[in-house]
């Protein structure tokens, strides 16, 4: 078994409780080689993605009677180290589960199948031909049924609402946020010079790097103004907002989960928080994995009003339905991310209704981002269930999203 680090504990304590007569053993924990040598055919031996990588040579000379791969997504880009090492394992029989089978374009779709079914869907160059081109650039549904019907046989796919028949009611909202007469002359200014910056360049124009680098300025002017500048010494009205929310929300006993996908954004909440004397965990990348299990358990058992989590980091893999309440920040390009964060309070356990807040800048490239959500949230499932499809975005298309 491969999973993330943040579940890599759950799964062991749950293989224990639901198949006891196994022996479940933590990759790393012991003697690596020895672990390996001794293992037999009732032995489940659980690997995070980081060992997978660094142990990859050893991992590859065993013959398993069965490989999983959690959170499979975790594979997504077949150029990766990470990638090769999970193909490089030798198995019987292989499976992968994921939330998120296509996160950006349909090549990391190619790649989870070169995977767990070697040869099913050509090799790379071959798909992009017949499949990811055809459907991405000229958005032909005859080749994406034709794709569905190819890699359905394959697929096991059951939604929450099959699964948790009880599972309470979730409400999602839109906030909107008025950026103050300071901050939306930051942003233009910002915009204009990225505009600017991206107009002065080769005459192939600006590359796919160069654009996002200049959303990322404006998407981080969004959330605080003093991200991308950091003397600024004026009140933002996002965190106006977010601090009007949390107060009305602890002072009525809710407890919240508070996601953003930079760091150095949580960190003003945090201080803000701490101001305020409001009881809080935080957990980011650079958090170490006992310190995620014991904040994570706190929070669970009442330590805590508000979690702090960064989205990268705490998006997957975490169990926290002491929450009711999930503020997404900022907007994530794929929706389907922001989802499965959310899901870290709405999933089996929950027992009170949960409500999800996103806070979206107006007349910003957040609205922008928000409308593709409308626009592109069916890759995956226009494979899975037929819907409408759209690839990962162009050069054009990002363009846009700066232009006024």
């Amino acid at each position: 078994m491969i999973a993330p680090t943040s579940v890599a504990g759950n799964w062991q304590s749950e293989t224990m409780r639901f198949a006891p007569t196994l022996n479940v053993q933590m990759f790393g924990e012991n003697d690596r080689s020895a672990q390996l040598e001794n293992a037999s055919e009732s032995d489940v031996i659980i690997c995070t993605y980081g060992l997978l990588n660094t142990e990859s040579s050893r991992l590859g000379t065993v013959k398993w009677g069965t490989v999983i791969l959690d959170e499979a997504q975790f594979i997504k880009n077949e150029a990766t180290k990470r990638s090769k090492a999970a193909k490089g394992l030798q198995a019987e029989f292989r499976l992968i589960m994921t939330g998120t089978p296509v996160e950006n374009h349909l090549g990391e779709l190619w790649n989870l199948f070169d995977f767990v079914n070697p040869g099913l869907l050509g090799s790379a160059e071959s798909f992009q031909e017949r499949f990811l081109i055809p459907i991405e650039t000229n958005n032909c549904k005859q080749t994406r049924q034709n794709l569905k019907r190819l890699i359905q046989p394959y697929l096991l796919r059951r939604t929450k609402a099959q699964v948790l028949d009880e599972l309470p009611g979730r409400t999602e909202i839109i906030r909107k946020v008025v950026l103050s007469a300071e901050e939306t002359a930051l942003y233009e200014a910002l915009r204009q010079k990225a505009m600017e910056k991206l107009n002065d360049t080769s005459k192939d124009g600006p590359g796919h790097i160069q654009i996002l680098a200049e959303l990322m300025r404006l998407r981080r002017a969004c959330c605080h103004p003093r991200l991308v500048l950091p003397s600024w010494d004026m009140p933002a009205a996002k965190l106006a907002l977010f601090l009007e929310t949390i107060n009305e929300l602890v002072d009525n006993h809710h407890k919240v989960l508070v996601f953003s996908q930079f760091v150095d954004h949580l960190a003003i909440l945090k201080t803000e928080i701490e101001n305020r004397n409001i009881s809080y965990q935080y957990l980011d990348g650079s958090t170490p994995a006992k310190a995620r299990r014991e904040r994570i358990n706190a929070f669970q058992v009442g330590e805590g009003s508000v979690f702090l989590i960064s989205l990268k980091a705490g998006g997957l893999g975490l169990n926290l339905t002491a929450a009711d309440y999930v503020i997404h920040m900022d907007p994530w390009w794929n929706p389907a991310v922001e989802d499965q964060a959310s899901d870290r309070a709405h999933r089996m356990g929950q027992k009170r209704p949960v409500t999800i807040y996103r806070f979206i800048a107006q007349g910003t490239v957040e609205e922008k981002i928000q409308a593709l959500h409308r626009e592109k949230r069916a890759l995956a499932d226009s494979l899975l269930e037929g819907a409408d499809v759209s690839g990962k975005l162009s050069t054009s298309e990002l363009l846009e999203l700066i232009r006024s």
